[in-house]
């Protein structure tokens, strides 16, 4: 019994000392600046982010954020080639990684362009364009209620335009349910790649100092470990109504997404790149309405559960297009679609293994034509309608 408390007392012993030697040796090194040598004469390497844009009566106001290595002053600001007075909350230095708004008494003309020349007191230089310049919407209840019906437009309508094949879904032979849930897996597979690929876009407008396209991944993988996690929490992969609801969860945090999208481009005055993402979005998701059908074919669902999976599904486009309307961030739309990006890596792992279990109890395999020509279909359709909305 002692030899076991001595083992323990001696096992503590070498995880605290490593600690505290590390912890000593990161104090020593930061009081007598070591590096004080290798400094040269250059001035501190300097960057600053432009994370949102507000425009309204009394003018122009910028969000930034210091991201560089050292503190950082802003001195002057020039708009459209000439000198402009500016004032900025909080006031003084930036630290790294702190942010402040800057507010600019421009009275911006509407519809034109503008360009922003933030200068700070080491002569650096950082541009910001506004494209379009038009007035910031501001929280009222005719714009939430507005943006709402966007919102359930795109998530709700089309998901629930898509569920209503259920009925058709279920006169499918066995081939016929291989082939659905081929097509289900080609969805979700372009629906990943797709996903992923716009959370590492906006990353690249994230400040550096955050690694966005690191955070991409780490999220993506966090997310996906978690849900799979939750969904095998039983010891077995889920089915039925379960395995449709992670379809709907995940299908629901991507449409969350496209309502960010949907929300700051209208923010910014883009009316008709809004347009044309409503109508490409919608179109898009009545496939995704179809993917969520597909594994109740054996059961009978009641009438609140499918409403459930459509408000599952299609709800967090309006969060979505809220967000994007009135405190659009580039680091709210890495996260969100990167939580997005794992959730429906998670449902493509269950849907496949659902094939795979459905094959079986056919004696016969998952890889056949049908099920070749279903995923070829699944993606050819999603590819089809997301040109709709990059056109």
């Amino acid at each position: 019994m002692n030899e076991q408390k001595l083992h323990k007392q001696n096992t503590w012993l070498w995880v605290i000392l490593p600690l505290v030697l590390i912890t000593a040796l990161i104090g020593i090194f930061l009081t007598t600046n070591p590096l004080a040598l290798l400094k040269s004469s250059a001035p501190p390497v300097e960057k600053l982010t432009v994370e949102q844009t507000v425009l309204d009566e009394k003018g122009i106001s910028l969000s930034v954020r210091a991201d560089g290595s050292q503190p950082m002053q802003i001195a002057q600001v020039q708009i459209d080639g000439a000198y402009w007075q500016f004032t900025q909350d909080p006031a003084g230095e930036l630290p790294r990684l702190s942010s402040a708004w800057i507010r600019l008494p421009y009275q911006w003309v509407e519809g034109e362009a503008h360009h922003i020349n933030l200068l700070t007191n080491t002569g650096a230089a950082f541009e910001h364009k506004i494209e379009v310049a038009v007035q910031t919407p501001t929280i009222s209840g005719n714009r939430l209620l507005s943006f709402a019906l966007l919102g359930l437009y795109v998530g709700i309508v089309p998901v629930g335009l898509g569920m209503m094949f259920y009925p058709a879904l279920k006169a499918l032979s066995g081939q016929g349910m291989k082939f659905l849930l081929a097509l289900t897996l080609g969805m979700l597979g372009f629906l990943f790649v797709d996903t992923l690929l716009e959370a590492i876009e906006k990353a690249t407008k994230v400040a550096t100092a955050f690694s966005g396209s690191t955070l991409v991944w780490l999220i993506t993988a966090a997310s996906f470990l978690t849900v799979f996690m939750i969904g095998r929490r039983a010891g077995k992969s889920p089915e039925g109504t379960k395995l449709s609801t992670y379809m709907a969860l995940g299908i629901g945090i991507h449409n969350l997404g496209e309502g960010l999208a949907i929300g700051a481009a209208f923010a910014v005055g883009e009316a008709a790149l809004g347009s044309l993402l409503v109508i490409g979005f919608t179109l898009h998701n009545i496939t995704e309405g179809i993917g969520i059908a597909a594994p109740l074919i054996d059961l009978r669902p009641k009438l609140r559960i499918l409403i459930g999976l459509v408000a599952l599904a299609g709800l967090p486009a309006v969060i979505g297009t809220w967000i994007g309307a009135f405190a659009f961030m580039p680091i709210f739309a890495v996260l969100f679609l990167s939580i997005g990006a794992g959730a429906v890596l998670q449902v493509i792992v269950e849907v496949g293994s659902y094939l795979t279990r459905t094959a079986q109890k056919q004696d016969s395999s998952w890889l056949s034509k049908s099920s070749l020509a279903g995923f070829g279909l699944g993606l050819a359709v999603m590819y089809g309608t997301a040109l709709l909305v990059s056109a």
